[in-house]
């Protein structure tokens, strides 16, 4: 009796003391220098060999399709990807998309996710140099819808859900890989362009990138930047010249490679100087032909953000003769030298250029100021090596890398380039 009283007291003890037999040691994945893994588990089973899986976020400038941020599919029917590189800290936020942002991952109701942070690991379950294992799973991804069925309904238009006047002009085209698509611009009027007294009164024009999240939210796209209601607002009240606004839509899946205006991106072959020239002589023309149009660089303007910023830094500095003017928001940071060095051998001398920056474009995450604060700089680099006429830098320092941003500092990005 007294050896089984033993017994138990010994095994109670040793039941108490378990959860102490080590001391855990929590600590960010991203501080450890041999890097850690990723697995996924894809409950949607969408992925697959030919549709693979991607990680988009600040380990990659957030590109949805980038070649070195695929993950590898695994025996277990589950998807890894491995980091074997010291991030030093830097948290990593990220995504998991299917190939474009039309595709991320949602929560299951059909809403798209916060942006993803990796759980603390336990360093002392660790053997040295051993990674870390981190288990995920993604329980939906966003259907893709192609433009032209999303503003079709059964073979007929749909309403379009905006301020303003907002028509659809139908053109053919694009960058190499696009050459056969169509796709639909669509044209903000000025208020009162079809008035009698207006009949003969011609405008100028800013062309710009991303037309499907300009005037309203489509599916699959993040947001808008409500340019309908801020730039009729400002021409009604006088604050801006009357002016035409054409929204280019991108080129779904293929816009990373349609829009990289430089080749400063390891793995995409840029199409950016072949897409400004069908703006140049198919979108253009287009346009002058449907609409009262005052042509000439004075009158021609060009502007996009992040990818479509750098569409319009390309086209207003390679292109002086066809645009005089720009706005370019959110520049993106890769390639920064060979950009500055390119708008730096321009001998271009755009009329007006408003460029705009967040104090938060990678993240709001105190690990990220240094990439955040590269984001600002190199902006300013870019305004002072541009040589244009007039400049603007505008940076809001809680703004960060999405339409929101885009939209708030749009009324003034408007109105530097068209007050009147």
């Amino acid at each position: 009796m007294r050896s089984s009283l033993i017994s138990i007291l010994i095994s109670s003890i040793l039941v108490l003391a378990a959860p102490f037999a080590h001391a855990q040691d929590m600590v960010k994945p991203e501080s450890l220098p041999q890097g850690f893994v990723i697995i996924v588990k894809d409950e949607t089973g969408l992925a697959n060999k030919d549709n693979p899986m991607y990680i988009a976020g600040t380990l990659n400038g957030w590109n949805p399709a980038d070649p070195d941020s695929i993950l590898t599919g695994r025996s277990d029917t589950r998807w890894q990807f491995i980091v074997d590189k010291d991030m030093k800290g830097v948290t990593l936020a990220f995504k998991f998309t299917l190939g474009g942002w039309d595709r991320e991952e949602l929560d299951g109701n059909g809403n798209a996710i916060e942006n993803r942070t990796l759980p603390l690991v336990d360093r002392s379950k660790l053997a040295p140099g051993e990674k870390p294992v981190i288990e995920l799973s993604v329980v939906e991804f966003r259907v893709p819808v192609p433009l032209s069925e999303q503003v079709r309904t059964s073979g007929v238009y749909r309403e379009l859900q905006v301020d303003g006047d907002v028509r659809r002009l139908e053109v053919r085209g694009g960058s190499p890989s696009m050459e056969d698509a169509t796709r639909d611009l669509l044209v903000l009027l000025p208020p009162e362009y079809d008035a009698p007294k207006n009949q003969d009164k011609r405008y100028p024009v800013l062309y710009m990138f991303d037309g499907q999240n300009l005037f309203e939210q489509l599916p699959g796209v993040a947001g808008e930047w409500n340019i309908d209601e801020t730039a009729t607002q400002l021409m009604k009240s006088g604050k801006a010249k009357d002016v035409i606004i054409v929204g280019i839509p991108h080129a779904g899946e293929n816009r990373i490679r349609e829009y990289m205006a430089y080749d400063v991106y390891k793995g995409v072959e840029p199409e950016g100087d072949a897409c400004i020239r069908w703006v140049i002589d198919e979108v253009m023309p287009r346009v002058n032909r449907a609409f009262r149009t005052e042509t000439g660089r004075k009158n021609t303007a060009i502007g996009g953000a992040s990818l479509g910023g750098m569409m319009a830094l390309y086209g207003v500095t390679e292109y002086p003769d066809h645009f005089g003017s720009a706005i370019v928001e959110s520049m993106p940071i890769f390639g920064e030298s060979a950009i500055l060095d390119a708008v730096s051998r321009s001998k271009a001398r755009p009329e007006a250029v408003f460029f705009g920056v967040g104090g938060n474009e990678i993240s709001t995450d105190p690990s990220d100021d240094a990439r955040n604060q590269k984001y600002v700089e190199f902006t300013k680099s870019l305004s002072k090596k541009i040589g244009s006429r007039r400049v603007k830098v505008l940076v809001k320092d809680d703004a960060s890398h999405n339409e929101d941003a885009w939209a708030e500092r749009f009324g003034e990005a408007f109105t530097y380039l068209f007050s009147k």
